[in-house]
């Protein structure tokens, strides 16, 4: 051979392709003994969830439930590139853990061990100290005991208004040409021994009545004059009459503004506290029929005591005495306030006794029929609800006997 003939080219022996490949192994260099090079490590793969060998080998399962791949044939011939595609494949499709094992912090072993930290949500089963538990229901307890200090304040304030409102309504049922009428006309009011008949009574009464509730000066009674030209008011009379008109007045606006304090209290009520509507009435009716039975008592004792000290309640002494000729007492005798007494106590308390038995905390109206009525749909519907339960649990028990 000479130096120019062509020189054997060396075989390609460049595995960067795929090193790991056992079709290139022939390629390796011998070991310094002369063996031949060692046969590729035995790789286990986990079984599947179903329990099927990996494609292309020869399984041989072991006790820990891996699949070992075929080794290199003894001749040399390294197993195929299809083999090792399929054991892969196998290790991809192998079934994920449970969701509970994960929980758990299950471990998998998918080429080697792997530890599952467990889910932050596992967090919210941990059930906090009894103490803590008994603590946390005391205090909704005590916060669901305590009541609000709003509706309790309407309705102290409902059911002090309510005797007031009932009086001033029934005054001003009194000072009405309706009652001056029906005195005037009904059997037994005695007549006046001075000449005036029952419509004089009435035509100079009503001036006297109209006066109380108009916004006119003092001129209104003290211009009128009788048939013979005479005043028919002294200034005296015509000086009380504007006290009583103060009084009246004042008694109306009181009651007007009480009223609508009232209505606002009722609205409130009615949405702020249920109930608290007919606890204030309730509680109204009870005052109002205290106060009146013992204004009649008195009254009934004394009936001259009684008007006496009433008058000198709200005027001054002497302002308000008269003689029997003075027309005041013509027309207003003394029966004339005994029935205006009587009619004002007999309305207050028709209406307080009408409230007191519509506002009676029945357990109707104080909702314990409709709590009753409650527990016992919720007692009969968890009946039922333990009846389904025991009936699935006797079901599931049958399907799992019937599956042994």
């Amino acid at each position: 051979m000479s130096d120019k003939s062509p020189k054997p080219q060396e075989p390609d022996t460049d595995v960067h392709e795929d090193p790991n490949e056992p079709a290139f192994d022939w390629m390796k260099p011998k070991t310094s003994s002369g063996a031949s090079p060692a046969a590729p490590a035995t790789t286990t793969t986990p079984a599947s969830a179903a329990g099927k060998p990996n494609v292309g080998s020869d399984p041989a399962v072991s006790t820990s439930g891996s699949v070992p791949t075929t080794a290199t044939p003894a001749g040399g011939q390294p197993e195929s590139r299809a083999d090792r595609k399929a054991a892969e494949a196998a290790d991809v499709d192998a079934e994920p853990p449970l969701f509970a094992d994960t929980l758990a912090g299950a471990s998998t072993d998918k080429q080697g061990s792997h530890y599952s930290e467990p889910l932050p949500t596992s967090a919210l089963q941990v059930r906090p100290p009894e103490d803590e538990v008994a603590r946390r229901n005391a205090e909704r307890e005590q916060a669901a005991k305590v009541k609000p200090i709003g509706p309790r304040v309407f309705q102290v304030l409902l059911a002090v208004f309510y005797p007031v409102i009932l009086l001033v309504l029934a005054v001003r049922a009194v000072t009405s040409p309706l009652f001056l009428w029906v005195e005037y006309n009904r059997p037994g009011f005695p007549g006046d021994g001075y000449g005036y008949s029952t419509d004089d009574r009435m035509t100079y009464g009503s001036y006297a009545v109209d006066y109380l509730s108009n916004w006119a000066g003092p001129r209104f009674l003290g211009g009128l004059v009788n048939q013979d030209g005479a005043k028919l008011f002294k200034d005296s009379e015509v000086a009380h009459m504007a006290d009583v008109k103060l009084v009246i007045l004042s008694s109306f606006g009181a009651g007007l503004l009480l009223i609508i304090l009232s209505i606002i209290a009722i609205l409130y009520l009615r949405k702020r506290s249920n109930g608290g509507i007919r606890r204030g009435l309730f509680a109204g009716s009870i005052v109002t029929l205290v106060i009146i039975i013992g204004l009649a008592v008195l009254a009934a004792l004394s009936w001259q005591q009684f008007f006496t000290e009433f008058h000198r309640i709200f005027f001054a002494n002497g302002t308000w005495t008269f003689s029997l000729e003075d027309t005041l007492i013509r027309l207003f005798p003394g029966q004339f306030w005994i029935d205006a007494g009587i009619v004002i106590g007999a309305l207050v308390f028709l209406v307080a006794t009408l409230t007191f038995i519509f506002t009676w905390p029945t357990k109707r109206r104080r909702g314990l029929a409709d709590k009753q009525d409650a527990a016992e749909e919720a007692s009969s519907g968890s009946e039922d609800t333990l009846e389904v339960v025991s009936g699935n649990d006797k079901a599931d028990k049958e399907a799992n006997d019937s599956k042994r």
